[in-house]
């Protein structure tokens, strides 16, 4: 949600960045987000894993989701600190930061490094190293007997660790990454698994939440899916299967 450092750039000068609050507008969203979270996850059988970012705001936001939820509905709740915000120094001169930003618009935002902070290249290295623990995590639960076709995750993180996050799942190029936006604030961003008559699954992000991050038509389905023409297969089985 809407956090303090949104509306005032101040709050970083003598609170760190993970411990930013959201602001009344920001739990307000929170809230909202968690009712269409609801709705999207709504089969009786369905199960939820939550990854959460340290941050303040983040764990703030995850409160406002939680109660929408029963406690046996909820597989786990883990803090994950591979899909915190980018770093961008420690406590913070507004004007610095801020020349910072404009510096790094020119220069581009996934080689552009903070002084004394991360590249969005960084940040691109450990969401990758995420996503393998989060593909073990879904195999542990499938060997535990769940139903991974009812099983939900649900990653609270930040703007551009999300948009990393899909590069790294779609393998899109640099170019399609810096040509896209940031949700707004706790918008849902959804992937869904979609699969052949063959058996193959895979992950696609709603056509929606592709045009509101401006990502071209070719980042919502996994490269690997396009390249094997996966989509669509109905008379045909391909031997492999494709994973991330």
């Amino acid at each position: 949600g809407q956090s303090l450092g949104n509306v005032d750039e101040s709050a970083y000068v003598n609170t760190a960045d993970w411990r930013i609050p959201i602001t009344d507008l920001g739990r307000k969203q929170a809230k909202d987000a968690g009712k269409l979270l609801r709705e999207k996850i709504s089969e009786d059988d369905a199960k939820v894993v939550f990854y959460v970012s340290p941050y303040l705001r983040t764990h703030q936001t995850l409160n406002e989701l939680l109660p929408f939820f029963d406690e046996s509905e909820i597989l786990a709740v883990q803090e994950e600190p591979r899909i915190s915000e980018q770093q961008i120094g420690n406590f913070q001169n507004v004007q610095q930061v801020l020349n910072a930003k404009d510096e790094r618009s020119k220069f581009g935002r996934f080689y552009y490094r903070f002084p004394s902070g991360e590249a969005g290249l960084d940040v691109y290295s450990r969401v990758s190293s995420f996503i393998t623990t989060l593909v073990r995590d879904c195999t542990q639960y499938n060997l535990a007997g769940h139903d991974l076709d009812d099983v939900n995750v649900v990653i609270v993180t930040h703007g551009l660790a999300l948009r990393l996050f899909l590069m790294r799942w779609f393998q899109f190029s640099v170019h399609d990454f810096e040509e896209s936006y940031n949700p707004d604030n706790c918008e849902l961003v959804t992937l869904e698994k979609r699969k052949d008559s063959c058996g193959h699954s895979w992950m696609e992000l709603l056509e929606k939440d592709r045009k509101n991050l401006r990502l071209p038509e070719n980042c919502g389905v996994p490269r690997n899916v396009q390249l094997h023409h996966l989509q669509g297969v109905s008379d045909e089985c391909l031997e492999n299967t494709w994973g991330v």
